[in-house]
């Protein structure tokens, strides 16, 4: 069914992710997914946090992510993410692509007051959370930035192409101050290659629990690895009504994380402000 923008762009956080990057040296064999996952789970136990660990934990799951934006960057210096990610399945791209758009800010109102939602045909999912990180230049922190996403999965979408194409799919980007024509093209020429597992999932009481996933980006053409990244989300009706003792709980055992087993961690950056930095390019630091 069609989404259309309806003028109430408000939408209520359902989730909360939880983010650390991992160092990329840390992951050079299949078997270190499970070599990190059994350092988490201790942490976890220390912790006094139960782990669930699922029946194919170490099944890695092969995607390809590619992002877009301006020559310029004008997308993602107005706080905008415009990505593609396509799915394999024993070695061969699916015929369905995910398109998504996030706008991601520190302030959750600037969040949700963009309206995210898009105008095209087919499945969508929107998405408003909160994603915590460490802090940027030390261990033990947590940051926070609001994601609203919004997700489609549709075979049809072609993105290297003018904003105003885009923009038809999705109206908010038409917020952005440039000209309409301007040129939407693969950031930096990069191809990233995702190799993600599921491992399980932790929970802390009170009914907050949160799935766990372990990934590694690479770039395709160069065969280098990029940054890893654990990461585990809660979903839930509402941000208030999270027990505080829960919590508190899930924040202990994330700077547990990072301080009881520092030499995997990778500080200072994203994902994606990794991605758009490649190449000596100079991207706007603001994530």
């Amino acid at each position: 069914m069609s989404t259309p923008t309806d003028g109430h762009p408000l939408d209520k956080i359902h989730y909360r992710e939880y983010k650390i990057l991992l160092k990329p040296g840390k992951f050079t064999r299949p078997e270190q997914f499970e070599e990190y996952w059994k350092i988490l789970s201790e942490i976890a136990h220390h912790c006094g946090v139960k782990v669930q660990t699922n029946d194919h934990a170490f099944h890695r799951m092969i995607r390809e992510v590619l992002f877009y934006d301006t020559d310029a960057f004008d997308l993602y210096r107005n706080a905008f993410i415009l990505r593609k990610r396509t799915f394999y399945k024993d070695g061969w791209p699916q015929a369905d692509h995910e398109l998504a758009i996030k706008f991601r800010h520190p302030d959750m109102d600037a969040a949700a007051a963009v309206d995210i939602h898009p105008r095209l045909e087919g499945e969508s999912r929107i998405k408003f959370k909160e994603e915590l990180l460490p802090l940027k230049d030390q261990l033990g922190g947590i940051r926070s930035l609001f994601s609203h996403n919004c997700v489609l999965v549709s075979p049809n979408v072609v993105l290297d192409q003018g904003l105003e194409d885009i923009a038809r799919v999705f109206p908010a980007l038409a917020q952005i101050d440039i000209s309409p024509k301007t040129k939407i093209e693969l950031v930096n020429n990069v191809a990233v290659e995702e190799v993600q597992v599921d491992p399980g999932s932790f929970d802390f009481g009170h009914g907050l629990e949160a799935k766990a996933t372990v990934a590694i980006w690479r770039n395709r053409a160069s065969e280098t690895s990029l940054v890893g990244e654990f990461a585990f989300q809660a979903r839930f009706h509402r941000l208030d009504e999270i027990h505080q003792k829960a919590k508190v709980l899930s924040e202990e055992f994330y700077r547990a994380v990072q301080t009881r087993a520092p030499e995997w961690v990778e500080l200072g950056t994203t994902k994606t402000a990794m991605v758009y930095k490649l190449g000596g390019r100079t991207a706007p630091d603001h994530e």
